[in-house]
C-alpha cells in the first residue's frame, strides 16, 4: 500500500470532495444475507407471538403491536448495519526532485582551468544554482528539495515548491522562490519534515558553504531514498566531484535505488586530471621562544605529480610588523637551508629548522619552497608564523584540594619545565611540607598584584569554599579582564560527594560561573556526584574535539586522533546537567549506559570568559596516558596551559588583547574571535563595536564587526566563515590610539583525506547512474543546458492523485444515535403501553 502523499507541497486545496452513503458493516453483497435472515426470522416469530397472545383482541390491535415490535427490530437492524456518509478528496501529489550537494572540503579547492576565474567547486556551483535557470524550468513540473552532505546527510535543507506558470493557471504568480531552511525534525516515521515559511530568495553561496573532513557519498544517498520513500520522487541530482572517502560505499545505495525505481543523475565537477603541484601544507612554530634556547620550526611539503624530484626549502625571518602589510609577504633573512627529495603524491614530508634567539624581538618565520618548473600554484609555496621572543617564563599556579596523582605528575612536569616557574597550593599540606615548586603558597593570593602575575591557574577540586568573597573576585577579574586562562579539574571530594559544597553555595555563584558546564543542584547524602565504572571508556570526541590542535598529542590530526584511540580511556567522570550556551564541547565519557536524552556525558568543555579562557576535565585520570607513551601526558598538558593562557602570553599591547578560539581551522569553519580593549585613561572601553580587518590568503579584506559584549563592558565579539585555505591576518586598530594594531594568524587548511585525490572520479558517478537508470553529466554546464538531453527533461512527472479519506463528523453521528435511540425507545414504550391497556402479560 502506497503511504499518504507526505509532501509540503500537496495541493489539497485544489481536490474535490465527494460524499456518498453507505452501510459500515456491508463490504460485499453476501454480507447481507446473513443480517436480513436473522432480521426476518424474527419479524415472522414476532408476527407468530402476536397471533396466538391477541388472539381475543381486534386483529387491527394485534397488527399494530406486531407492526411495534417488527419497527423495533428493523432499528437494531439498522443501527447494527452502521449506516454512515463517507467523504473523499482527491489530493494531488506533486512529483519531486532531490538536488543532493557535496559541501565537503574537497569542494572547497580550486582546478587549474582558466575558465574557472580560480573560483572553488562548491563557488561555481552555486553560482549556477543562483545563475541559471534550472531550478526555475524543474520546479515547473517538480517540489525541489536541496540537500548537502559531507561526513553526514545535513538535515537542513532548503524546499523550493512547484511553480507553475501563469499561463497555465491564469493567474499573475510572482517569480518568487518559496524557500525554507528548516530544522531536523523528524515526524513518527522519521522523515524528513520541510516547515513552510514567506518567499525568500536563497543565498546558496552561504547555504553550500564547504566542511566536513570526510566524504560519505554512498550513506548520504541511501539516507535520501530511505527518507523519500512513498513519495512521488522522479530523481535525484547529485553534483559531486565523487570523492567517496569514508564510510559505505555507494553499492548499497545504487541496489536501494534500482529497487525503489529512483534514478540518479550525478553532475561531475572539478577537473580529472592530477593538478602538478608543491605546496606548504602546514608549518608549525612556537608562539613563544626565549633567548638563548633552541626552538624547532617544521614544516611539512605536499607533492602531486613530482615524487623524487629535488626542491630548495629554505627558512626565512623578518621582524612582524604590527600594522598592515608593510612587508612583502613571503620575504625575509634566510635563516637557513635544505635540498629536500619530494615524496609521493599527497606525502606530507616534514622539514625541521632549529632556530636559537639571541634577544627579545616578535619575528615572522617563513618557511619557503622553490618549485620546480610546472608548479600551477606558487601561492601555496609559502607559510608564515609569528614568533614572539620574550625574557619572561609561563607563571603557572597549582592548587590542589588533595595531593591526587594528576597533580603530582603535573607538579613535577612544570617543576622541572625551563620556560615556566611553578607556585603550588595545596590546601591539605601540613605546613613546612616540602613540594616540587618555585614557590610554596599557604594561601590563595589576595592582591591584584599577587594575582595578576600569574598567566594559567591549574585547580585539582579545590575547596572554593575555603577562599574569602576577595579572593574569588580577584581570580573571576582575572579571567575576565586581564586574560588568564583557568584549567579546572573535577574530583570525588569537593565537586564530588559533599552535600553542602561549593556546588550548592550561594557565595559560589561567580565561581561556577567560570565553569563551562551546569552543575546538578542536589540535596541527597545517598546522591552522588562522580560516576565511577569497573573498566575503563575511551573518550568520544566531538568534531570541533578532533579539529582542536591543543588536544592532538601528535603533530598533525590523523596521529593525533590514531594516538587517542590507543588510550585505554578513563574510569570515572562528574556528571554535569551539560554544556552552557556558547560552551565547546570537546570530549565526552563513551560508557552509552551513562547517556541521557541520546547525549553522553561532558568530559572535555570550554568557553570564552571575557577576555580569557576555562578549559574542563571532568576528572584527573590524564595521568593514564602515560601508558600510552611517556610524552603524551607532558604533550597534553603543555598544549593546554600554552592554550587557555594566550590573552596572558599573546598581550602585545596594554589596551588590549585579541583572542580566537584556535589558531587552525578547517575550510568552512566559523572563526569566533574576542577581544578586550581599555581606553586611553585604561578604563574598559565604552563603544558599541570595533571593526576588525581580515585579510584572506589572496589578499581581499574583509571587514567583520565586532560587538559589545553587553554582559562585560570593553569586551567585543564577533565571528566569520574562513572559505579559502591559507592563512588569514586578523588586524584590530585600538580606537583612542596612535596607530596601535593587534594582531593575530589563523591558518586554514584541508585535511589530507580530502586532498588525497582530488580528482573527479568519473568512474564512480558513472557507476552510481548507470547502476540506477540515470545518466551522468560532466561538469556544471548541464544544468543550463535546454536541449531534448537536457538534465531537466530526463526527469519524469510523477505527480499522482491520490483519494483520501476525511474523517467522517461526530457531531452527526451523535445527533443520528440520539434520535434513533428515542425512536426505538418510543416504539418499545408505545408496545408496553398497548399492551398494558390491553391487559396482555
Amino acid at each position: 500500500m502506497t503511504p499518504p502523499c507526505p509532501s509540503l507541497f500537496a495541493q489539497a486545496a485544489q481536490g474535490v470532495v465527494r460524499t456518498r452513503f453507505e452501510w459500515g458493516r456491508i463490504q460485499e453483497n453476501s454480507d447481507w444475507i446473513l443480517p436480513v435472515g436473522v432480521c426476518v426470522g424474527i419479524m415472522f416469530y414476532v408476527r407468530a407471538m402476536y397471533r396466538r397472545d391477541a388472539a381475543e383482541l381486534h386483529p387491527m390491535l394485534s397488527w399494530l403491536l406486531t407492526a411495534l415490535r417488527t419497527a423495533t427490530f428493523l432499528g437494531l437492524l439498522i443501527l447494527y448495519l452502521q449506516p454512515q456518509w463517507r467523504a473523499e478528496r482527491e489530493t494531488i501529489c506533486n512529483s519531486r526532485a532531490v538536488l543532493l550537494v557535496d559541501t565537503s572540503l574537497s569542494m572547497g579547492l580550486s582546478d587549474d582551468d582558466p575558465s574557472t576565474d580560480g573560483r572553488s567547486r562548491i563557488r561555481r556551483t552555486a553560482a549556477s544554482l543562483a545563475d541559471t535557470d534550472f531550478l526555475t524550468r524543474l520546479r515547473r513540473t517538480h517540489d525541489v528539495t536541496v540537500l548537502r552532505f559531507n561526513e553526514d546527510l545535513d538535515r537542513n535543507r532548503v524546499a523550493l515548491g512547484r511553480r507553475v506558470p501563469s499561463d497555465q493557471t491564469g493567474t499573475d504568480r510572482k517569480d518568487t522562490w518559496n524557500a525554507v531552511a528548516a530544522e531536523d525534525t523528524a515526524s513518527t516515521n522519521d522523515r524528513l519534515i520541510e516547515t513552510p515559511v514567506d518567499d525568500t530568495p536563497v543565498d546558496w553561496t552561504e547555504f553550500l558553504n564547504p566542511g566536513g573532513a570526510e566524504t560519505r557519498l554512498g550513506m548520504a544517498l541511501r539516507q535520501v531514498i530511505n527518507d523519500e520513500d512513498g513519495t512521488p520522487l522522479s530523481g535525484i541530482v547529485l553534483i559531486s566531484d565523487g570523492g567517496q572517502n569514508a564510510g559505505m560505499g555507494p553499492e548499497s545505495a545504487v541496489a536501494l535505488a534500482r529497487q525503489a525505481k529512483v534514478p540518479v543523475f550525478p553532475v561531475g565537477v572539478g577537473s580529472d586530471k592530477q593538478p602538478v603541484n608543491v605546496r606548504v601544507s602546514d608549518l608549525t612554530a612556537p608562539a613563544r621562544a626565549y633567548p638563548g634556547d633552541r626552538y624547532v620550526v617544521t614544516g611539512f611539503i605536499q607533492a602531486q605529480g613530482l615524487a623524487g624530484q629535488v626542491v630548495d626549502v629554505q627558512l626565512l625571518s623578518r621582524k612582524a610588523t604590527g600594522g598592515a602589510a608593510t612587508s612583502v609577504a613571503g620575504s625575509g633573512r634566510l635563516e637557513d637551508r635544505q635540498q629536500v627529495i619530494l615524496g609521493a603524491d599527497g606525502e606530507a614530508l616534514p622539514v625541521e629548522f632549529g632556530l636559537t634567539p639571541e634577544g627579545t624581538d616578535r619575528r615572522t618565520l617563513v618557511f619557503r619552497v622553490d618549485a620546480p618548473p610546472g608548479d600551477r600554484n606558487t601561492n601555496d609555496n609559502f607559510l608564515e608564523a609569528d614568533v614572539e621572543i620574550v625574557d619572561r617564563k609561563n607563571r603557572v599556579l597549582m592548587l590542589a584540594g588533595g595531593p591526587t596523582r594528576e597533580y603530582r605528575f603535573l607538579r613535577t612536569l612544570l617543576y622541572r619545565d625551563r620556560s615556566a616557574t611553578l607556585d603550588v597550593l595545596l590546601q591539605t599540606a601540613q605546613p613546612g611540607m616540602s613540594q616540587e615548586a618555585d614557590k610554596i603558597l599557604d594561601d590563595f593570593p589576595a592582591t591584584r598584584e599577587e594575582m595578576f602575575q600569574y598567566d594559567c591557574v591549574l585547580a585539582f577540586d579545590p575547596d572554593w569554599q575555603a577562599l574569602t568573597i576577595t579572593q574569588i573576585d580577584l581570580l573571576e577579574q582575572w579571567v575576565a579582564e586581564q586574560g588568564g586562562g583557568l584549567i579546572v579539574i573535577a574530583g570525588p571530594v569537593y565537586t564530588g560527594t559533599m552535600v553542602g559544597g561549593w556546588v550548592e553555595d550561594p557565595a559560589m555563584a561567580k565561581v561556577r560561573a567560570l565553569y563551562p558546564v551546569e552543575f546538578h543542584r542536589r540535596f541527597s547524602v545517598l546522591e552522588d556526584r562522580v560516576n565511577v565504572s569497573e573498566e575503563a571508556w575511551p573518550l568520544q570526541f566531538t568534531r570541533e574535539g578532533l579539529e582542536a590542535e591543543f588536544l592532538w598529542l601528535e603533530d598533525d590530526a590523523t596521529s593525533g586522533r590514531q594516538a587517542w584511540a590507543g588510550f585505554q580511556g578513563v574510569f570515572s567522570y562528574c556528571p554535569v546537567r551539560g554544556p552552557k550556551p556558547g560552551a565547546t564541547v570537546l570530549a565526552q565519557f563513551s560508557d552509552p549506559r551513562t547517556g541521557r536524552s541520546g547525549e553522553q556525558p561532558v568530559y572535555f568543555a570550554s568557553q570564552f570568559y571575557g577576555s580569557g579562557r576555562v578549559f574542563y576535565l571532568g576528572s584527573g585520570e590524564m595521568w593514564r596516558l602515560r601508558q600510552v607513551d611517556a610524552t603524551y601526558f607532558e604533550k597534553l598538558y603543555t598544549k593546554l596551559i600554552r592554550h587557555v593562557s594566550q590573552g596572558r602570553l599573546l598581550r602585545g599591547s596594554s589596551r588590549g588583547v585579541l583572542l580566537v578560539g584556535q589558531d587552525r581551522y578547517l575550510l568552512g569553519n566559523t572563526v569566533e574571535v574576542r577581544t578586550q580593549l581599555t581606553d586611553a585613561r585604561m578604563g574598559p572601553l565604552e563603544i558599541p563595536q570595533v571593526n576588525l580587518q581580515v585579510a584572506g590568503p589572496e589578499g581581499a579584506v574583509q571587514n567583520v564587526a565586532l560587538q559589545s559584549d553587553p554582559s562585560r563592558t570593553g569586551t567585543f565579539t564577533g565571528r566569520f566563515v574562513v572559505l579559502q585555505e591559507g592563512t588569514y591576518r586578523l588586524e584590530l586598530p585600538v580606537p583612542e590610539s596612535d596607530d596601535e594594531i593587534l594582531t593575530r594568524r589563523i591558518r586554514v587548511r584541508v585535511p589530507d583525506l580530502e586532498r588525497e585525490d582530488p580528482r573527479r572520479n568519473d568512474a564512480l558517478l558513472t557507476q552510481i547512474a548507470q547502476g540506477t537508470g540515470g545518466r551522468y553529466y560532466v561538469g556544471l554546464e548541464a544544468l543550463a543546458a535546454a536541449d531534448d538531453e537536457s538534465l531537466v527533461e530526463q526527469l519524469k512527472d510523477r505527480t499522482r492523485i491520490e483519494v483520501l479519506p476525511v474523517a467522517p463528523s461526530n457531531d452527526w453521528e451523535e445527533d443520528w444515535l440520539r434520535w434513533m435511540m428515542i425512536v426505538l425507545c418510543g416504539l418499545l414504550c408505545s408496545e408496553w403501553l398497548i399492551r398494558r391497556l390491553a391487559k396482555l402479560a
